[in-house]
């Protein structure tokens, strides 16, 4: 019991800060052997042919701002398209884009989910790289350049951009927990990248280039992550761009954001067991190491290791003279007191953030174990159940 319970605290701590430290240290071991990492200029000249591609559905309340946004992006004139799918959409999203003869707009009264939309949008692209983003994010005026100058390297596939997520200093708990776990996130992709990939891309903004753009099951439900890891499979490099940015504001509320984690866990099961040719470090000796830490291990075996480590942890403590497990004990059940008194507080809307980050974190954990539940035991559909979005 005791190896088992050392062995699962080691993983706990490996899978959301272990990693993160080892990852830094070889970073600055790297940059010491080899020097700092290049800098990429901006060579307007060498740009390649863009379309961006935004699947908005029932999307009237953001969707003129979106249009703005997107028309006022840095890029030569003649080398971008703007490309608006709206299949499904009931409200007058469709009707809004059509009033703008720049963008072209595809739309059918058929929803098939967002990968059907993307998939059909694609035979319309003949760009050398398509930038994919969301109907309720905002990027930056420079975002399509920065993302594309990387496709001058022939080993990028793909790029990431960094996700940024808007709150206040009233946030609630899911807003302020959602803005500290993707600033985290924002580090380790950027050191991901700096040692070989980015282990998956977001759909708030991320690219590919067109020639490797593989289409993906119908049910896939993360989609975004699939289609950046099968070129990722292909041997190609997924590099993280910081300088590019999607900026949204949080899950309306904690139940919002919960069901979009509950969803997200569903579909990281989906793709591990989909992607097991990753797992074999002959072949991809780098990707795989970064793939097990940075995704496997968060979207499995952890968040049952956290239970059985609280199990095991209360059996030790109440043998004789085991004072260290006691004090180990008390330091578990003082972390899931704060997390329960987050929850309380969240519930009367009192903000006391520090305690955001231990119930944010049993949120996440819970979400992990209900996503494999459902994933397991409901058939999964690949159509969103949009989580509302603070305004």
């Amino acid at each position: 019991m005791k190896i088992t319970l050392i062995l699962s605290l080691i993983i706990v701590f490996y899978t959301f800060a272990g990693y993160g430290i080892l990852l830094y240290l070889i970073i600055r071991i790297k940059r010491i052997v080899k020097g700092p990492k290049p800098i990429i200029a901006d060579n307007i000249d060498s740009l390649p042919t863009c379309t961006l591609v935004i699947a908005a559905y029932n999307e009237e309340a953001f969707i003129k701002e979106k249009i703005n946004n997107s028309l006022l992006l840095n890029y030569p004139e003649d080398k971008l398209n703007l490309l608006f799918i709206t299949d499904g959409s009931s409200d007058k999203t469709p009707n809004i884009i059509a009033q703008y003869p720049q963008i072209k707009l595809l739309h059918q009264p058929q929803r098939a989910g967002k990968i059907a939309a993307i998939h059909r949008a694609m035979e319309f692209v003949h760009t050398d790289a398509v930038v994919f983003t969301d109907a309720n994010t905002f990027l930056n005026k420079d975002a399509l350049i920065k993302i594309c100058r990387h496709y001058a390297d022939k080993t990028v596939g793909a790029v990431a951009g960094e996700k940024r997520v808007h709150f206040d200093e009233n946030a609630d708990a899911s807003a302020a927990g959602e803005g500290f776990y993707w600033k985290y996130e924002s580090a380790l992709k950027k050191w991901d990248s700096e040692l070989y990939s980015v282990v998956g891309a977001a759909g708030e903004l991320f690219s590919v280039r067109r020639s490797l753009y593989q289409p993906v099951a119908a049910d896939t439900v993360l989609d975004d992550f699939m289609i950046s890891m099968l070129i990722a499979k292909k041997g190609y490099r997924i590099v993280y761009e910081p300088e590019a940015y999607a900026t949204e504001t949080a899950s309306e509320n904690v139940s919002e954001e919960l069901k979009r984690k509950i969803r997200i866990a569903a579909g990281g099961m989906q793709s591990i067991l989909r992607l097991k040719s990753l797992f074999n470090p002959f072949s991809y000796p780098v990707l795989s190491f970064q793939y097990i830490s940075h995704r496997v291990l968060r979207w499995t075996v952890t968040p049952f290791l956290l239970i059985l480590s609280l199990v095991l942890n209360v059996v030790l403590a109440l043998e004789p003279d085991n004072t260290g497990y006691r004090v180990l004990l008390f330091a578990q059940i003082l972390f899931y007191i704060l997390a329960l008194l987050g929850y309380i507080m969240e519930n009367r809307q009192l903000r006391i953030k520090i305690l955001f980050i231990p119930y944010y974190f049993c949120m996440m954990n819970y979400a992990v174990l209900a996503g494999i539940i459902r994933y397991f035991t409901t058939k999964q559909s690949a159509v969103w159940e949009k989580a509302q979005r603070k305004q």
